[in-house]
């Protein structure tokens, strides 16, 4: 089989590493991909221009007899790909453009959220700032501001004084920094507690939970900082203890899915909710996604020892029950390394060194999310430029090789946090 991804970061690395991984797979084209997808045996990369229709990489879908297309990011998908692919009968992985808006539309999220009875924060949205000044007034602090729409990852600000939440609001409604999306936010309750990731795989009818995983947005030590697209995740989290694991797929994953299904939009694809476990072991949602998570995705799929392609095929074709997912007992870990200045202003173009220096395996891997090729030179061209994931058998070593292999690569200006994996390494300790 050929298979066709689509995305060029540190999730589209670790996808198209697993499904190359599969023996029912031949070939895995990525688009555009990246120097470290290029380095995968099995793959390589193409570039196809996503237009408004998808005409040339569905062109191109065709011509080249690509059996399964899987799409990684999530503008594509708020866009309309699935449906556009699924239109010329060609398989696709990934929710249509209907079920995406769990991602694309932040109030039709929130609003879909506390119709079907789904845990998480009050919230209202506006599309004035002073209006929205006012009622900021009312609250708090810390302010929590949502962009209306997508905006890479960036459009949620959580402001620890009045005047940065108010600074969020104008650059929103005012100053329109993410454009379209940010014609309306949503003012949100603010969700205290530890954060957890889950996922889950769903063909709209049969909801498949992933082990549970978190990330580590803000940008600083001791989660201080401004939000980040993710500087780090492990997998599993010991924050979702087992008994809280099926009160998440109870009331979260199985509940939106149905709950999108009555409305008549089967979700098919990876539905992925971002929590907040609080004080009392009590889960709220803070946002779903409609894709995998990153860096989740990378300890993800270091764990998963089920052949990818047969799970993806099993949603396409509405046969999930048919599937039981198995995982690795060893914890895993990714460290992101970003440039300088991310997730504010960065300078791109720095010269990476120690790539080969890495030893790498099936337990350790580095994952390229900001980079490209300038000559037979790779250089930075992104905040999160790799993802540095590892696995061991204890958690503690898994972090200890994933940082001795940060060790070996330079570029300047690189910045990581020290930390990720610590709020699991202090529950064991507890």
């Amino acid at each position: 089989m050929k298979v066709l991804v689509i995305g060029g970061g540190g999730r589209e690395h670790a996808l198209v590493w697993k499904l190359a991984q599969s023996a029912r797979v031949d070939k895995v084209y990525c688009a555009p991909g990246n120097p470290g997808i290029a380095r995968i045996s099995k793959a390589e990369c193409v570039d196809l221009k996503l237009s408004e229709d998808f005409a040339e990489a569905r062109q191109w879908a065709r011509q080249n007899g690509i059996g399964l297309t899987v799409v990684g990011p999530e503008a594509p998908l708020v866009n309309g790909i699935v449906d556009a692919f699924e239109a010329d009968g060609l398989r696709v992985f990934g929710p249509s453009r209907a079920a995406s808006q769990m991602e694309g539309s932040k109030i039709f999220c929130k609003d879909f959220m506390l119709e079907a009875g789904i845990p998480t924060g009050a919230a209202r949205y506006f599309t004035e700032s002073e209006p929205a000044l006012a009622y900021l007034k009312t609250l708090q602090p810390p302010y929590v501001i949502k962009a209306f729409g997508l905006a890479a990852g960036k459009g949620a600000v959580v402001a620890p004084s009045f005047k940065e939440a108010e600074d969020a609001v104008r650059d929103n409604l005012d100053r329109a920094i993410f454009g379209e999306a940010s014609q309306r936010i949503l003012i949100e309750e603010f969700l205290h507690g530890e954060e957890a990731s889950m996922l889950a795989f769903s063909d709209g009818e049969t909801v498949l939970p992933m082990s549970s995983a978190q990330d580590h947005k803000p940008i600083g030590e001791g989660d201080q900082g401004p939000n980040t697209g993710g500087m780090g995740a492990y997998s599993p989290a010991p924050v979702v203890t087992p008994s809280l694991e099926k009160e998440i797929f109870e009331t979260v994953l199985k509940r939106a899915v149905d709950g999108l299904r009555a409305r008549g939009i089967p979700y098919k694809g990876i539905l992925y909710a971002g929590l907040m476990i609080g004080p009392n072991g009590e889960p709220r949602v803070v946002e779903f996604n409609c894709r995998f998570g990153d860096p989740e995705t990378q300890p993800l799929l270091m764990r998963l020892e089920t052949d990818l392609v047969d799970v993806m095929e099993a949603v396409v074709e509405g046969r999930l029950h048919e599937i039981e997912l198995k995982w690795k007992a060893d914890p895993a870990v990714c460290v992101v390394m970003a440039s300088g200045g991310y997730p504010g202003d960065y300078e791109k173009g720095k010269s990476i060194e120690g790539l080969d220096d890495v030893a790498e395996d099936d337990s350790a891997v580095v994952f390229h999310a900001g980079t490209t090729a300038d000559g037979d030179q790779i250089v930075t061209s992104g905040g999160r430029v790799l993802g540095v994931t590892a696995s061991a058998p204890k958690l503690e070593d898994a972090i200890a090789r994933a940082y001795e292999m940060c060790g070996k690569i330079r570029f300047e200006g690189a910045y990581l946090r020290t930390d990720i994996g610590r709020k699991a390494l202090d529950r064991e300790e507890a």
